[in-house]
């Protein structure tokens, strides 16, 4: 039965409409973004068997094109529309944190680096940049490196913060295909980015780890230095 058929409390977009979308399960939403299934499946049949095959909705959003694409219902146009919505909650994020008061909510810095980083397939390291108020300055990716490790180079942190006029740094780095549990080598470079802040009358605030499945904040977890 196509959804257009369903009972109104059903269908994922009047659900929406109706309840809220906080009511809609992680498969309705993306129903709502397909907008059309298949031949054989309606829209949130197809959602449900990608969310199964890919195992969540971000890692369907994190998989690489041609994996996509090789899905049975997905073509050019299903794609785009997944890559919109995607590129919608990055930017909806970035607006937030350039007001400032949003950076004193832990989890909304921590959604807007995962959606900058969870599609690296690569290890990076990230720079989030602030001002007195908290105001988002700068995000930029400063160093890319391999599949399980980046080498980077405090001093270009350093130099890249004071050049976009920051008094506070908030770190990022992503563990491609690890859990974002923090390494021993991870924490000395805490550590040492730390010290190295302070130094210089910059304040080192966060490190921020994007795992394969999950995110954390060394600050929210109490992880030394902080």
């Amino acid at each position: 039965m196509a959804i257009k058929d369903w009972h109104e409390d059903n269908r994922p977009r009047e659900k929406l409409l109706n309840h809220g979308p906080e009511h809609l399960t992680d498969a309705e939403i993306l129903a709502i973004f397909l907008r059309t299934g298949t031949k054989d499946q309606s829209a949130l049949e197809l959602a449900r068997s990608l969310i199964t095959h890919f195992g969540s909705i971000a890692e369907l959003l994190a998989a690489p094109k041609q994996s996509v694409l090789a899905c049975h219902g997905i073509g050019p146009s299903k794609y785009a529309q997944l890559l919109a919505s995607l590129e919608m909650g990055k930017r909806y994020l970035s607006s937030e944190l350039k007001t400032g008061n949003n950076l004193n909510r832990s989890q909304v810095v921590k959604d807007y680096i995962t959606t900058q980083l969870r599609r690296e397939t690569k290890e990076v390291f990230a720079v989030l940049c602030l001002d007195n108020g908290l105001n988002l300055l700068d995000f930029k990716v400063l160093f890319v490196g391999g599949f399980t490790s980046c080498s980077v180079c405090i001093k270009q942190v350093l130099r890249h913060g004071l050049q976009q006029g920051a008094s506070q740094l908030i770190v990022a780095h992503n563990h491609p295909n690890q859990n974002a549990t923090p390494s021993a080598a991870d924490i000395h470079l805490t550590e040492t980015l730390k010290q190295a802040c302070q130094a210089i009358d910059l304040s080192l605030i966060d490190h921020i780890i994007v795992g394969r499945n999950d995110t954390l904040s060394f600050a929210e977890s109490g992880t030394a230095p902080f």
